[in-house]
């Protein structure tokens, strides 16, 4: 008989491609992978692994295991889901991961109503961007994503995922309050074409969508400082050092000297929660959406 934890340790190794990365995903350590491996390997006798320079890769064997694991693990996943919506409680753990603006936004709200309403279930939670919080997801290192769609970007999405809708949420610019414009009632992206912006990290999904929406109005974005929390970004535009977007989820307070302007043509990012389709009968991914859903209502 093939050993369950066994071949999630294979198809942790598929997924991520090495043994560092097998032992991140699982919680475990790189020896604790190595020795799941070797007993895996002895029980199916063939090898499974090959070295690769100082890393592994799978052998043939490996490889085809890996498939029949990834699909065992699935049937698993669902065998989990049926029981847990056939005895109708909401219980085990939950592993939530969510963007840092929603997990100061949404989740100390959502999870103090799930503790309150659920207390045989155990939550954890993490902060990843949206692109890793999907392939959390994905790779079965967390059962629920709250992740974001630009209006005008939507973040890439693979198959085999179910979305529920969380918060529509609108985008402010914010400027220092000595701005020209910071005392009309509402701006156009085109009116900062000539001011500095603060943003995220290059490469973030965020970043690219401040380039690619200041580009297609015609104006070459002049970037100067990059911060990943809003909270520093907001900090940087109080020092007077440029402007910024200013979603409104998880952005209070307003640091002194920064002054919020909505954008005439709506700005706004789609909020939403993923999880694996194959997990969509669990009771407690239900009571995390309605949750998270209870929590959007009281942001203003």
């Amino acid at each position: 008989m093939l050993n369950l934890e066994r071949l999630r340790t294979l198809d942790a190794l598929a997924r991520h491609g090495s043994v560092s990365g097998a032992a991140e995903g699982l919680h475990i350590t790189t020896s604790a992978v190595s020795q799941q491996m070797s007993k895996l390997e002895r029980e199916v006798g063939q090898r499974l692994l090959a070295k690769n320079g100082r890393g592994v890769r799978l052998t043939d064997a490996g490889r085809l295991l890996a498939e029949h694991a990834a699909r065992i693990l699935s049937q698993v996943e669902l065998a989990q889901a049926d029981l847990e919506a056939q005895r109708g409680q909401v219980v085990g753990e939950l592993r939530l991961v969510a963007f840092p603006t929603a997990l100061r936004g949404l989740f100390p709200a959502a999870l103090t109503e799930l503790r309150a309403d659920h207390p045989a279930l155990r939550l954890r939670t993490r902060e990843l961007e949206p692109e890793n919080g999907v392939a959390a997801v994905i790779r079965g290192d967390a059962d629920l994503a709250v992740v974001l769609d630009w209006y005008n970007k939507p973040l890439p999405m693979p198959e085999g995922l179910a979305k529920a809708p969380i918060l529509d949420d609108r985008v402010e610019i914010a400027m220092p309050e000595g701005h020209p414009l910071a005392d009309r009632r509402e701006v156009d992206l085109e009116d900062f074409a000539g001011d500095e912006w603060v943003a995220w990290p290059e490469g973030e999904f965020c970043h690219e969508w401040l380039l690619y929406t200041l580009r297609s109005k015609g104006i070459e974005p002049r970037i100067a400082h990059r911060a990943e929390e809003h909270h520093t970004q907001l900090a940087l535009v109080s020092a007077g050092l440029g402007v910024c977007v200013a979603p409104r989820l998880g952005r209070d307070p307003m640091p002194l000297g920064v002054r919020a302007v909505p954008v005439r043509n709506r700005v706004h990012r789609y909020i939403y929660a993923v999880w694996r389709a194959d997990a969509d009968r669990r009771p407690s991914i239900r009571a995390a959406v309605e949750a998270l859903q209870a929590a959007a209502e009281k942001v203003g």
